[in-house]
């Protein structure tokens, strides 16, 4: 069904392409152009560029039987002559639309005859009236002048038609012939069958979904079905080589769907972070970021959630870590800081310069420092540890935690300090977006493409 339903979309394409095409399918299946043209849309052979072209043969025969000087060839090139006249003057190529050849044929016409006698021909009927005179055939060569005129004027007289109007198949008037309806109708009717097969298969499947539900089930399958907008077939086709594995269009929409995904996540990560961004801009110089940081139980539109002071409760976690987690893990590189500063200390008092002179004075010395130093750090983690379990010590440590807060709040807010920090806050915010996130509209996609494939690869493997 996938290769009946892509021969079926390429007789539309063909269909659709036919009359823009013409020309070129002239040139290489003539017969097959022209029968295709009669039989499914109507097309003829113009009655007057008929008519010209079948007084050239006439003309060709002619003069095969009694010379190019004869009196039946004299006559035969003043028809010519006035066929010509007539053809530019009425114009049988409007119909068709295809202006544009008598154009050609006109240049063309002046082109050669100018060439041939080192004249210039404003007047294409001037042309042809040279052009078809015995002198003029004589002087040139008739054989050279003929093939000139069957290999470059006569394609484009036969590329001239003329279409019926009607369609009476379908019962629609005014419209061009068009019974391509004659080939699609064979095609409509296997999808037809096949698409209620499918349905009453679905259906007798799952008893309890509608025949409307399983309908939908393929709804771009309908697309088949139409005698008209044939282009949107495309889509049930597409589908269907590419489940069936037809053709292998797995490739093709994993790089259309990275790229679309590449450039819309450049675009909407460009605009969140900006817009919140922005957000945080606005609070700032509203000053509600201020106010809530400095003043959090005032403000009456501030939504507490949980009850707990947040800031509090975290400043709480981050000693508890350092108390019981990071100070016994730095205990040496402390004990060594303070044994430096110590040593320090002693080398530039006087007294001890000079006992560092006396035996075994300096070793001890050095003895006495470390144990000093691994007193002191044993003395101050196990009060600072004793503090954080004793009740006592929690609340006193509550309470210091508490007045800084308290005093870092009272003090921030005296004069313009807390106005300031906004500013410059919402300066820095400015310059991330100018400096970083308009970036983001310049990263080069293609490098973006080529990473996500590079990621695709590896996951696939």
């Amino acid at each position: 069904m996938a290769a009946i339903a892509l021969l079926n979309f390429g007789l539309v394409l063909f269909d659709y392409s036919y009359i823009p095409f013409r020309d070129y399918y002239l040139r290489f299946s003539p017969e097959f152009t022209r029968w295709y043209g009669e039989r499914f849309k109507g097309i003829e052979p113009e009655r007057v560029t008929a008519a010209y072209l079948k007084t050239v043969e006439m003309l060709e025969q002619q003069v095969v039987e009694d010379g190019i000087s004869s009196q039946a060839v004299q006559q035969l090139l003043a028809e010519l002559q006035t066929r010509s006249a007539a053809i530019i003057d009425e114009n049988p190529f409007e119909i068709a639309d295809k202006t544009g050849a008598l154009e050609r044929i006109k240049t063309r016409i002046r082109d050669r005859v100018g060439d041939a006698t080192d004249q210039e021909f404003e007047s294409s009927k001037d042309a042809f009236s040279t052009f078809w005179s015995q002198s003029y055939l004589f002087n040139q060569g008739y054989t050279e002048e003929l093939d000139f005129f069957n290999s470059e004027i006569r394609p484009l007289f036969e590329a001239n038609y003329y279409r019926s109007i009607d369609s009476p198949l379908l019962g629609l008037s005014g419209i061009p012939t068009d019974r391509f309806i004659l080939i699609d109708m064979w095609f409509i009717g296997i999808f037809a069958v096949e698409f209620l097969a499918r349905t009453w298969w679905l259906q007798r499947r799952y008893k309890d979904t509608s025949w409307l539900d399983t309908m939908m089930w393929r709804w771009y399958d309908i697309f088949l079905l139409f005698p008209f907008w044939r282009w949107l077939r495309a889509i049930p086709v597409i589908s269907r080589i590419n489940q069936s594995n037809l053709i292998d269009l797995e490739p093709i929409r994993n790089r259309l769907t990275r790229g679309i995904v590449a450039n819309f996540a450049i675009e909407l990560t460009e605009v969140v972070i900006l817009r919140i961004i922005d957000q945080v801009q606005n609070l700032i110089r509203e000053g509600d970021i201020t106010q809530s940081l400095l003043n959090p139980d005032s403000g009456d539109q501030y939504i507490d959630l949980n009850d707990i002071d947040e800031i509090k409760v975290i400043v709480e976690r981050v000693i508890s870590t350092l108390t019981y987690r990071v100070l016994p893990e730095v205990k040496p590189d402390v004990e060594a800081l303070l044994y430096h500063n110590i040593e320090t200390a002693l080398k530039g008092a006087p007294m001890y310069s000079q006992l560092r002179s006396l035996p075994g004075v300096e070793a001890t010395s050095e003895r006495v420092a470390k144990q000093l130093v691994s007193e002191i750090y044993d003395a101050l983690y196990a009060s600072l540890t004793n503090a954080m379990q004793d009740d006592v010590g929690a609340e006193l440590a509550a309470k210091l935690i508490q007045d800084i807060g308290d005093s870092f709040r009272r003090e921030i807010q005296q004069g313009s300090a807390d106005q300031e920090i906004a500013s410059l806050v919402a300066v820095w915010l400015d310059e991330v977006k100018i400096n970083y996130v308009k970036r983001l509209g310049e990263e080069d996609v293609e490098a973006l493409r080529e990473q996500t494939q590079k990621l695709y690869a590896i996951t696939q493997k």
